[in-house]
Parts: structure tokens; sequence; C-alpha cells
């Protein structure tokens, strides 16, 4: 009975070394992104390397705790480095819980994984979209990027052009980065 418990306790840990090692990734290579690309990690277009570590909820569930708490740390420097104080708070929860959302759909979905991936890139279009516009405005960001809309008086076309902005940006990380990843994880059994 003694050794049952101890292969359940060391099968939690395991578990838990897992998750933690998938957030501690996802935080690193999204402050690698900001590093490197600049604004292209936060705000409406966006490339974060850190989406393509999403595949990893193809082959573990721990994938979603992993990526969700690694999500909330990188927003949660990101209200450091932007100064978007409180407001930040809103892509701390509302990325969180599309990244969480995202993560749970791979792992329903792992066995059709041009379907799988689909997850990540729906959750964070529709939900950081959402915020992104209150986020901007309190940025100092009164237009959408790359028109002379107002963000003031367009929510609808800001929520549509976030949608359609962080929707390509999720599928370009998502397919050309995240899918050779997966099927290098596949080819070496990791």
């Amino acid at each position: 009975m003694q050794n049952q418990d101890t292969s359940a306790s060391s099968w939690r840990t395991t578990d838990l070394a897992q998750a933690g090692v998938i957030a501690a990734l996802y935080a690193a290579l999204t402050l690698i992104t900001l590093t490197l690309l600049g604004g292209l990690a936060f705000g409406p277009v966006q490339f974060r390397l850190s989406e393509a570590v999403c595949v990893l909820a193809l082959f573990t569930r721990n994938a979603i705790p992993g990526l969700t708490i690694g999500c909330a740390l990188a927003n949660l420097v990101g209200i450091a480095l932007f100064g978007s104080g409180a407001l930040g708070l809103l892509d701390v929860f509302g990325g969180s819980l599309a990244t969480f959302l995202g993560a749970w759909w791979c792992w329903r979905m792992r066995s059709r994984v041009g379907i799988a991936l689909l997850g990540p890139i729906v959750a964070n279009a529709l939900i950081v979209a959402a915020y992104l516009p209150i986020l901007l405005m309190a940025l100092g960001f009164y237009t959408i990027p790359f028109t002379d809309i107002s963000l003031v008086e367009s929510y609808p076309l800001m929520y549509l052009f976030g949608v359609v902005a962080i929707g390509i940006g999720q599928s370009v990380v998502i397919y050309g980065l995240g899918l050779p990843l997966q099927a290098a994880l596949r080819r070496t059994n990791i």
C-alpha cells in the first residue's frame, strides 16, 4: 500500500514539474519575442513565438495549466514593461482564459491535429480582440493601427480588425512554427 502512495505522489510531482517547465518555456519565449520583435508580442498584430508551444497540448494535458500560467506570467511582465497598470490585468485574465481554452481544445481534439490547432487561434482572436481596444486607448492609441478609424467611435470595427489581425498572427505562428515543432516532437518520441 505504501508503494502505491509513493507512485501516485511521484506521478503528481512529475505532472506539476512538466506544467512548470511548460509555463517557464511559454513565458520565456514571450519575453524573447518582446525583445526581438518589440510590440509584436503584444498589441493588435501579434506574432508571439511562444504560441508555437501550444502544440504541447497535443501531447500532454499538463500543457493546459502550464500554458495558462506561462501566459499569465508573461502578461504580468507586460504590465511592468508597458505600464498599462490595472487595465493590464484584462490581458492577464483574458489572455490566460484564451490560452486555457485554446490548450484545452488542443488536448480534446489531439487526434485531429489540424482542427486541434484551431483552438488557440480562434480563442485568442475572439477573446483578446474583445478587450484590446480598451488597453490600446489606455496606452494612448486612439486609432486602429494602419488606419484613421477612431477607437473611441468604432469599437465594432476595432474588434473586427483585432479578430482578423490576431487570427492571422496566431495562424502564422501556430501553423508555421507549431506544426513543424509538433512533427519534430512526434518523430523524436519526446
